[in-house]
């Protein structure tokens, strides 16, 4: 089975009325067929903090979401760790020339040590470390 990894925009899109991306992710997610989705805590919380001021029911659908996303057997949520946390700070580190967010740096190295090279997302950051990106915007 394919496993692919899902970033924040990729949620974000799923549950947001009206969201721009949202039917690009959904055709994306679509094209991939039966498909084991990887994320991270980290990711879901970026997910949750985006919508925190969305107003109380955005905010109620987004923890739903979480639970769904938790609940769900075709997807699988990585721990945040003390570790998860040391290597994603490594690689920000590393990447100073580059503009990754702390949470990116935690997923590039959950993808690369869960050996998963394409990712539901739009964000070219993950092209530059090498991943193939999945949602383009049909304009």
């Amino acid at each position: 089975m394919k496993i692919v990894f899902a970033d924040t925009l990729y949620w974000i899109a799923i549950v947001r009325p009206r969201d721009p991306w949202k039917s690009a992710a959904q055709e994306a997610k679509h094209s991939l067929g039966n498909t084991v989705i990887i994320t991270t805590d980290e990711i879901l919380i970026e997910f949750l903090n985006h919508l925190a001021e969305g107003g109380s029911q955005l905010r109620e659908q987004a923890v739903k979401m979480v639970g769904a996303i938790m609940d769900n057997p075709n997807v699988r949520v990585i721990p945040q760790t003390r570790d998860s946390f040391l290597k994603g700070l490594s690689l920000y580190e590393q990447r100073a020339d580059k503009g990754y967010s702390l949470t990116d740096c935690i997923s590039m190295h959950t993808m690369k040590s869960e050996s998963v090279t394409e990712v539901l997302t739009n964000d070219h950051h993950f092209e530059q470390e090498g991943f193939m990106v999945l949602i383009e915007k049909n304009l």
